[in-house]
């Protein structure tokens, strides 16, 4: 098998764990692995907020701005591997200068032409898969602009009838889907960074993937910016400041 895709059995071995890691960080953010509360699954509940708080404004504008620097968040992503999938065919086009690069590093770098090919189409497949999310995470963010004129305007009590509970539901269910999608796009971005190892030997692949799943567990996991989200404030009369003390 190895042999008919010019690719080794270790090439094949690290690969295999590349996509095992992407997979296993993916189900352990939406909370499908761990009890632990992810970073994502913390927004989530933040975003229905939003929708719940949402409800009760006679005047949106505040919303309708949130959203549309979701969009130009999304959209800025969607050019960027628009851009980095023409840096990909183009690096086709080098291969023989690419390769030449490669082999001078002291490690048992990509000799052949048609595996390296094989590893740019699979960074082309990561990067066509992140756009693809970004197009469908900018098209549901508008999407959810259109369910939150749906929401009625009502106050109190009124906002609890069912008619507008049904459309907080809507507008905070599309709101996590774009979220979700978004989240797909970024984590495509991040692992085609660890996949850029495998040019250099699967060991340095191997080794790519788990630095890159280390900082992207921390984050969701055990970073300041989780904290922010599910912390909550010192009790009466204790001091506190507001500090980026980590990413």
């Amino acid at each position: 098998m190895g042999d008919s895709f010019h690719l080794s059995t270790a090439d094949l071995a690290a690969l295999a764990f590349f996509l095992l890691a992407w997979v296993l960080h993916t189900l352990a953010s939406d909370g499908k692995l761990v009890s632990r509360v992810s970073l994502t699954m913390a927004m989530n509940v933040q975003r229905e907020a939003w929708m719940r708080t949402m409800a009760e404004r006679e005047i949106r504008i505040v919303d309708t701005a949130i959203m549309s620097g979701l969009q130009q968040g999304t959209a800025f992503f969607a050019s960027s591997s628009l851009i980095a999938l023409g840096g990909c065919f183009a690096l086709l086009g080098a291969s023989d200068q690419v390769l030449a690069v490669l082999n001078d590093l002291p490690l048992n770098a990509t000799s052949s032409r048609s595996a390296f090919q094989i590893k740019v189409f699979g960074l082309v497949l990561i990067l066509a898969f992140a756009f693809f999310k970004f197009g469908w995470a900018y098209r549901l963010f508008n999407y959810c602009t259109i369910l939150i004129g749906a929401v009625p305007i009502a106050h109190g009590e009124a906002s609890r009838n069912p008619v507008s509970e049904t459309a907080v539901w809507r507008a905070a269910r599309m709101n996590m889907l774009a979220g979700k999608h978004f989240n797909s796009g970024l984590r495509a971005v991040f692992f085609s960074i660890g996949y850029l190892g495998w040019f250099v030997d699967p060991v340095v692949f191997v080794l790519s993937t788990l630095l890159l799943l280390a900082v992207l567990v921390r984050r969701q996991f055990f970073s300041a910016a989780r904290e922010a989200v599910i912390g909550q404030p010192p009790g009466p009369g204790k001091s506190w400041s507001i500090r980026p003390d980590s990413q």
